[in-house]
């Protein structure tokens, strides 16, 4: 999270933002504009969580799962670590109710629920949530054959193999690199200025790199949808939407009113704020695309009706949106990590609702700093 607020492509929150920002006609970020700021964040925070993980985490739990070498011989069976997605067909249904072993050829051993409870024995009648971890013994056909799944986010033990040459793997990071440097040279000024007639954002290189890797093989041919988040498309058209029914319905207009009200002799810095505690709120309750999508509209009404910059309060929305550490619900990664430390959630709040201050304290102090209202 700390290193996705930093580059505009880090995480599809500033995306989302970038994209609302354009559609409202306004400039949108370069590609490490939100860096100015981010850098601090992240370097703030890892410093934190270096001095003080040890004190507020607990010790490493025992992990009760069966090990590899309990499977009887010739089995060539292997522990995975699978995460339900939300496509997960048998999302609240009891595991006894979904025959998970003729659905996808693996036997689940234990089950962490994303509130930090395992589950052992009796797995049949635990009720099965998105989020939830299932420790599976499964052979070498179930990570390639659902590895790329939005059913699971997988988390294996290493055993899967490494079909990826070294040259294309090379070739790779080299195209990743050219389209990153390409989409920040091609922000700038001068490069606007030879070539005014080209627009040489991000999405151009994104295209061109994609080009690029189906003429060379890179993924196959057949496949070319496959590695397309089409949550993220989706998500970003539904922000879209949202935004959009929040300022014609006028409840943004509304909802901006009450807030300048509360504080109309503090100034921006003080909306700020306000908007940053909104948003985060928001992105701990339920998603951090979500929250930028609802908070989108009030930051743009707030700047119309005070008569100020926008720019500001777009940053603003991106720190407080992605800044989800103190619960592991707002974000997947922490669903991730939860299943992997066998964490509780009052181990997120813990650890993370220090890290959401130090965020916010470093956002409201610089980013006004850096972007004029």
């Amino acid at each position: 999270i700390l290193g996705g607020i930093c580059p505009l492509i880090g995480t599809s929150t500033n995306l989302v933002v970038h994209g609302m920002i354009l559609e409202a006609g306004f400039e949108g970020f370069s590609m490490f504009e939100l860096g100015k700021v981010g850098i601090f964040i992240a370097i703030a925070g890892i410093i934190y969580i270096f001095l003080f993980s040890k004190r507020l985490l607990p010790d490493a739990r025992p992990d009760t799962a069966v090990p590899d070498e309990e499977v009887e011989e010739g089995e060539k069976l292997h522990r995975v670590e699978a995460v339900l997605g939300a496509r997960f067909p048998g999302i609240n249904k009891k595991l006894k109710d979904f025959n998970f072993q003729r659905h996808y050829g693996a036997e689940v051993k234990e089950i962490k629920t994303r509130n930090g409870q395992r589950f052992v024995s009796n797995l049949e009648d635990v009720v099965l949530h998105e989020g939830d971890t299932l420790v599976v013994m499964a052979d070498d056909t179930f990570i390639p054959t659902w590895g790329e799944s939005s059913v699971f986010v997988l988390l294996t033990n290493g055993n899967e193999p490494d079909t990826t040459g070294k040259k294309k793997r090379w070739f790779a990071l080299l195209l990743l690199v050219l389209m990153i440097v390409g989409a920040t040279v091609g922000e700038l000024p001068v490069t606007k200025e030879m070539f005014p007639d080209i627009k040489l954002d991000m999405f151009f290189f994104v295209s061109i790199t994609t080009i690029i890797m189906a003429w060379t093989n890179l993924f196959p041919a057949r496949k070319y949808t496959k590695y397309i988040s089409w949550d993220i498309l989706i998500t970003i058209a539904c922000a879209f939407a949202i935004s959009k029914a929040m300022v014609n319905s006028g409840v943004a207009d509304s909802v901006a009113k009450f807030i300048i009200g509360l504080s109309d002799d503090y100034g921006p810095h003080v909306l700020l704020a306000m908007l940053f505690i909104i948003t985060n709120l928001f992105t701990e309750l339920i998603t951090n695309n979500a929250a930028a999508a609802l908070a989108f509209p009030l930051a743009l009404s707030i700047a119309s009706q005070l008569g100020v910059s926008p720019t500001p309060f777009f940053v603003v929305i991106c720190m407080a949106a992605s800044a989800s550490f103190s619960t592991p619900i707002g974000y997947q990664t922490n669903l991730i990590v939860q299943g992997i430390g066998n964490y509780k959630f009052t181990d997120f709040v813990r650890i993370g609702l220090p890290l959401n201050i130090i965020t916010f304290l470093i956002s409201i102090i610089l980013i006004p700093l850096i972007w004029n209202f």
